[in-house]
């Protein structure tokens, strides 16, 4: 309340205003199943208690007391309450029902509930797993990944609970996946503070924000998805938001200004999987909103009990795994800290942080100069995620069918590419195979992270995995070898796996036929 007011103090009257405006827009055309029963209502009679407030003796008095029922209400919402029974019993029933997936995908005769063993190999963790357990020892940690789906955060918590061996974070949530009842109970009771993406207002903001930065500095070990929300078009995170992100800048500085000598530590962490539950809603949605053809809205796969099995169930097939990649910790301003949490500049010149904060020798609040601290931050990110995004079979297969489209194609833009007849995609084996190698030396020559069984691999191989891990879980197949032949029956799919690997810049060479044509003419 404080903050918000000294920040909007004199346009309160505008700002409460705008926000009775933004959410009684948002109810009639946006409601969602989890809202409040009487959201509607409430807002109307927040409208008349506003208009009545001009008429009084002190409408700033009246204001201050509505800005407080309005971030009541918001934190009301936002905040989730942990329960150490409720994490211990959702590690139990985690782990059995993920066994059990994994086992009847596995093989389908099994009827046992599997190895715990057998299921944590399927869940490949690696990176600087050690550094991040030390440095949970010396100060807060903050875990920043990437974020495909929404089923993220179950996997995250899941993977780092059980396969990394590290405790409890408190992670943003988006509010949508509260509308299934049971995913809603138990998230609600394991360190999950909800986020709704439709507010814009500045009161929920500075709400939501506030809530983070009092946390952190708190010493709560948080995870959040740096990017806002699940990436629409299949790309690894190109920008990030800055408002979230900002809040650990301000709590290093608070920390610092109580006297704290506590650090805080930014972890980057990447995921990697052959599929997304909700890939074709997610690149429909990308389209629509960068595109000019006419689009017609599909349901998000991801509200859904059944999905959500289906899903599991081909993520632990015997041929498909889940890859985490944690990245090198740093402070909150991206330097490299060494396992003690002390902090380096590119000299390898120890800082001190306090430092950052100081100006004419006194540590005060510079909200310019934080915002530029954590622009810096952001870049940091960005460069950690490319650095440590794991390359699969199926990126890659992906990415150099839907590069042979574009070259048949040039004439054709992203939209109208998408939406040809599938038959335009009949690739030779052979050649496919060919392109895909020239594709491998590319990442090589980047430095990009590829398994290291696939050192021990032919490119026939590589082929393989990739196009059948693309279509295991959706209806229609991203990628299918058909008599000797490459096609696919869904273009937009085929774009959004494509694009997980945009960011590396790599070309393909024309395809034999051009090349022959050529020398002809």
């Amino acid at each position: 309340m404080n903050k918000f007011t000294e920040k909007y103090g004199d346009d309160l009257d505008k700002i409460i205003a705008k926000t009775i405006y933004l959410e009684k827009k948002r109810c009639k055309d946006n409601p969602w199943k989890i809202d409040p029963s009487n959201e509607i209502k409430y807002w109307h009679a927040i409208g008349k208690e506003f208009q009545n407030s001009k008429l009084t003796d002190n409408p700033e008095i009246k204001n201050r007391e509505l800005l407080q029922k309005i971030t009541h209400r918001y934190c009301e919402e936002i905040l989730g309450d942990f329960k150490i029974k409720t994490f211990k019993f959702a590690r139990r029933f985690l782990t059995s029902l993920f066994k059990r997936l994994f086992t009847a995908a596995a093989d389908k005769r099994h009827l046992l509930w599997g190895s715990r063993k057998k299921l944590y190999e399927k869940i490949k963790v690696q990176g600087a797993i050690d550094k991040v357990r030390s440095l949970m020892q010396k100060g807060t940690v903050v875990i920043v990944p990437t974020h495909l789906s929404n089923i993220d955060s179950i996997l995250l918590g899941y993977a780092m609970d059980g396969v990394a061996g590290l405790p409890a974070f408190s992670y943003g949530a988006g509010l949508n996946l509260y509308d299934l009842e049971l995913v809603a109970y138990f998230m609600d009771r394991l360190g999950a503070y909800k986020v709704d993406r439709r507010k814009k207002n500045p009161i929920y903001l500075e709400t939501l924000k506030n809530m983070s930065k009092l946390s952190i500095e708190r010493g709560v070990n948080s995870l959040f998805f740096p990017g806002g929300t699940r990436s629409r078009s299949g790309e690894l995170e190109s920008s990030l938001k800055m408002g979230l992100l900002g809040t650990i800048i301000e709590a290093q500085r608070s920390m610092y200004q109580d006297g704290k000598d506590e650090k805080i530590f930014i972890v980057p962490l990447t995921m990697s999987y052959n599929f997304v539950l909700e890939g074709k809603f997610l690149i429909e949605n990308h389209l629509a909103l960068t595109g000019r053809e006419k689009y017609i809205k599909t349901k998000d796969q991801a509200r859904s009990y059944r999905k959500f099995i289906n899903f599991f169930w081909k993520l632990f097939s015997a041929s498909s795994e889940l890859y985490l990649s944690f990245a090198e910790p740093m402070d909150v301003f991206g330097h490299k800290v060494d396992t003690e949490g002390n902090s380096y500049d590119q000299l390898d010149k120890k800082l001190d942080l306090k430092d950052y904060f100081m100006i004419n020798g006194s540590m005060i609040t510079n909200t310019q100069r934080e915002s530029v601290y954590t622009k810096k931050l952001a870049d940091k990110i960005l460069e950690s995620f490319r650095k440590t995004n794991i390359v699969l079979a199926s990126h890659v297969v992906a990415f150099t069918a839907f590069k042979i489209l574009e070259k048949e194609h040039k004439e054709l833009d992203i939209w109208d590419l998408v939406n040809l007849n599938t038959k335009a995609l009949n690739i030779p084996i052979a050649e496919f195979e060919s392109m895909v190698s020239s594709v491998w030396e590319e990442l090589k020559k980047k430095k990009a992270s590829t398994l290291d069984k696939y050192s021990e691999m032919t490119i026939q191989e590589i082929v393989k995995e990739g196009v059948a891990n693309l279509g295991i879980y959706h209806d229609k197949k991203t990628l299918v070898l058909e008599n000797g032949f490459i096609q696919s029956q869904d273009f937009k799919l085929l774009y959004f796996y494509h694009n997980r690997m945009t960011h590396y810049n790599i070309g393909i060479e024309r395809r034999k036929e051009e090349q022959e044509e050529l020398i002809l003419e």
